[in-house]
């Protein structure tokens, strides 16, 4: 799943318990008639792929949903959604990086309307 953007707030590093798991948040505005704000989540080495990011950016977040029950003390299971982020594209250089090249690059093509060429299609 994606989620198209821009980036609303990128919040630091956040490092808990005793064996260092990290998470890093994004918020990401969409573009559409009723803009959502959506809060994706980057743990562990995933964390390092929004230090090239600023807010204002237009991006394409590559994301897995996650659930998970947990049980209260009374017995009770309550359940909890999460939207993590496993990658991140800047939209405004991948478009740049997509542009068609100058028709003078090209090669012409051969020219296939000869007599010499065998006719040796089927039909």
């Amino acid at each position: 799943m994606e989620v198209i953007g821009k980036i609303k707030l990128i919040n630091g590093t956040q490092t808990f318990g005793s064996n260092g798991f990290r998470k890093r948040e994004l918020v990401v505005t969409t573009d559409e008639q009723y803009p959502q704000m959506i809060l994706i989540e980057f743990i562990q080495d995933k964390c390092d792929l929004l230090d090239s990011y600023q807010i204002g950016q237009d991006v394409k977040v590559s994301i897995n949903l996650r659930g998970r029950e947990w049980i209260n003390p009374q017995g009770e299971a309550k359940y909890f959604n999460s939207i993590q982020g496993w990658r991140i594209e800047n939209l405004a250089q991948a478009s740049s990086n997509q542009s068609i090249p100058p028709a003078d690059n090209f090669a012409p093509a051969p020219d296939l309307s000869s007599d010499n060429e065998p006719d040796d299609l089927p039909f």
